[in-house]
């Protein structure tokens, strides 16, 4: 869980800076979008073969 602490003199516009920072260095913002709704079967197979379609073309066959 992130958490931001607000100094006394300091602004909502820096704190939320450094939460946004602390949010993305843990990784919440992918977890939370592939969580945000049920995937069939189907389109999680689609889904990860789009995701291996750029890999397979800088492959070396030897």
């Amino acid at each position: 869980m992130t958490q931001v602490v607000i100094g006394e003199n300091e602004g909502i516009e820096s704190a939320l800076r450094r939460f946004k920072r602390q949010v993305s260095k843990a990784g919440i913002f992918p977890d939370m979008r592939k969580h945000r709704h049920f995937e069939t079967p189907l389109e999680k197979r689609k889904r990860k073969a789009i995701a291996r379609r750029p890999k397979r073309r800088f492959q070396r066959s030897n």
